[in-house]
């Protein structure tokens, strides 16, 4: 391998991501008091019956691996929390998510991912959020991925098809996760028939390779910073979302040039009758494959970040198109992202899925998915059939 190949060496999924947050679903409420205020939860518990056919040029190592596991989603419990005052509506949110999956490689050591803890003070004039939860670009990426209820990719380059945590659904095939992390958000109120605003001051992710946390010679002397612009509106016989979001953030280097991470998310959906139509995509400098440029750089692949001193480009697309109708929804997904090494790493992914909501909080799910992720020439190509079902509260 060249020094650019070390970047897919297989990854430990108890460092990886474990969750991303689903739809809103209605909550159980269990306390409602005038004085005291409102607490509500929601669940939702996911396992899938996987089998995955490997061709691995990266490797060499060819095999089959069957996987009883969460699928892109993992299981979780969330509480809500609410109380109206005379100006202000305080609220807050904590949620615990677990894959079922680690007992083999870690004895009877599930581990317990706690995503969202914040608070919420919501005026006439918008909302802020202090705590931790999802940041904002490729936020609505994600949100809007029709197979985030499904199984989505897996591979042995980057550690998944063993992993002990979920798959990877189409997080490094078209867009990058909005790692959960320390914030503080304003968000407006709706504005001009539809539109909402977010701007988000994040705690920066050293991008330098110098990451140790005492005597290190980087700094970020400023947050990162993010937002994202969202249109909703509705019309006859159908609905429209379109976004627009930004990240940045720098990474001082002592005697070296500063690592700058800039990236540009955007996309939209349409529905109409039974049919929808999703479409979005991200470009951007020193953001990385997976997590972005503070988690990337966590897991060890600044050379997906940053490449003889300069910033590496990377870019994703996602396509997919979704026919409901009565209790079934079909959809076929396209997703790909590049990073542009002086090796070229790229991660497609196809999927074709069928949902079926035996109730409302029940719904089964059968997917096939072909994931190929080619370092340069060489190629691996993972295809996986899932067979599972999700049951929300």
């Amino acid at each position: 391998m060249t020094k650019n190949n070390k970047s897919v060496k297989p990854l430990v999924l108890a460092s990886l991501i474990s969750a991303i947050s689903a739809p809103s679903m209605a909550a159980i409420t269990f306390f409602d008091d005038e004085k005291i205020g409102t607490v509500s939860v929601d669940a939702s518990f996911n396992t899938f019956y996987s089998q995955t056919s490997i061709e691995n040029d990266i490797t060499g190592q060819d095999r089959d691996q069957a996987r009883v596991r969460s699928g892109f989603l993992p299981n979780w419990v969330g509480f809500n929390f609410k109380k109206e005052l005379e100006n202000v509506t305080i609220g807050g949110r904590s949620s615990f998510w677990v894959s079922i999956n680690d007992s083999n490689q870690r004895i009877t050591d599930t581990g317990i991912d706690v995503r969202q803890f914040y608070a919420t003070l919501d005026w006439k004039w918008g909302q802020v959020l202090i705590g931790k939860d999802f940041t904002l670009f490729s936020r609505s990426n994600i949100f809007l991925d029709e197979i985030l209820l499904g199984y989505g990719n897996v591979n042995d380059s980057l550690g998944l098809v063993d992993g002990t945590g979920v798959s990877f659904g189409n997080i490094g095939s078209g867009y990058i996760y909005p790692l959960p992390t320390s914030q503080i958000t304003y968000r407006t109120p709706e504005f001009g028939g539809g539109f909402k605003l977010a701007l988000g001051v994040v705690d920066p992710g050293n991008t330098s390779e110098d990451r140790n946390p005492t005597g290190r010679s980087s700094e970020e002397s400023a947050p990162r910073f993010e937002g994202e612009l969202t249109y909703n509106t509705k019309f006859s016989g159908g609905s429209f979302h379109a976004f627009a979001g930004f990240l940045t953030q720098s990474t001082d280097q002592e005697n070296e040039d500063s690592i700058d991470s800039n990236g540009f998310s955007f996309g939209g959906k349409i529905s109409v009758g039974g049919f929808s139509l999703h479409a979005s995509g991200f470009d951007g400098q020193a953001l990385g494959l997976l997590l972005g440029p503070g988690g990337d750089a966590g897991l060890g692949l600044n050379n997906f970040l940053v490449e003889d001193g300069d910033e590496v480009d990377s870019n994703g697309t996602l396509t997919q198109l979704a026919y409901k109708h009565g209790k079934n929804r079909f959809v076929f997904s396209y997703g790909e992202t590049e990073v542009e090494t002086d090796t070229v790493v790229e991660n497609e992914g196809t999927q074709v899925a069928w949902f079926h909501a035996y109730n409302k909080n029940v719904t089964f799910v059968a997917e096939y998915s072909i994931n190929e992720f080619s370092v340069g020439s060489a190629t691996e190509e993972a295809d996986t059939l899932a067979l599972g079902a999700v049951v929300n509260f």
